[in-house]
């Protein structure tokens, strides 16, 4: 499929090399590749890919050794560290394997927390939050803490966290990976609800049937190189 607009996400002849105390270990490969708004795209690999370590690049938390990042047309790979939180606090929705939630914090304090850090007023944090929770099934919740909330309620709040902001981009790591396959289903009708929504989504997971079910593009990653790149219809379509 061909693109006349101008990508998100440019990825450009990327290596990241890590020194080890045998010998240089060569995660990524020179890869290069490009992602548009609002599509949904999953990097798949086996453990030891690199996916992890591109999803590190992509999110502003670690630099390539050579090549450059694109977002939005910034150079990121170039970014101050200074620059880079300003980054993973306006353009990165964050969804995480383990939710990451603050245990001693509501579900509305969680949801409202990136909004702290942007500087806005509580009045607008918390309406924000209540509108985010409203918006995944949560509204009735939002008094609880993590340890109160099942792990697929934990997720939706993560969820909730990651589109507070209104990011330019949702990246999802092993957004299923801890929980069971009912509360799986619900996440990924989630996922499916904003690619429809128009949200753009890089999804890193090990578990292919997972990319199928909800990418327009499924990216392969083996040993830091790029094995397959391909454009991709989901299986998963949420009732209307």
């Amino acid at each position: 499929m061909a693109h006349t607009e101008t990508p998100l996400i440019e990825i450009r002849r990327i290596n990241r090399i890590y020194n080890s105390e045998t010998a240089p270990v060569n995660a990524l490969n020179g890869i290069s590749f490009a992602i548009y708004e609002q599509t949904f795209v999953s990097i798949v690999g086996k453990s030891g890919s690199g996916k992890s370590t591109l999803l590190n690049l992509i999110g502003g938390m670690d630099k390539p050794t050579s090549g450059e990042i694109i977002v939005g047309g910034k150079v990121i790979s170039k970014m101050t560290s200074a620059e880079l939180a300003r980054y993973r606090r306006t353009d990165v929705g964050m969804i995480f394997q383990s939710f990451n939630l603050i245990a001693n914090m509501t579900a509305l304090d969680n949801v409202a927390l990136p909004l702290f850090f942007a500087g806005a007023s509580e009045k607008a944090r918390l309406a924000r939050a209540a509108e985010l929770l409203e918006m995944v099934g949560l509204s009735h919740r939002a008094t609880h803490r993590p340890t109160e909330l099942s792990g697929g309620e934990q997720q939706r709040v993560a969820i909730a966290r990651a589109l507070v902001a209104n990011p330019r981009f949702i990246l999802a790591d092993e957004p299923t990976g801890n929980l069971d396959s009912r509360t799986t289903e619900e996440i990924v009708a989630m996922l499916q609800r904003l690619r429809e929504q128009g949200k753009t989504i890089v999804m890193i997971t090990h578990d292919l049937s997972l990319a199928e079910l909800l990418s327009t593009r499924i990216i392969t990653l083996k040993d830091g190189n790029i094995i397959s790149d391909e454009q991709h219809e989901p299986q998963f379509q949420s009732a209307k």
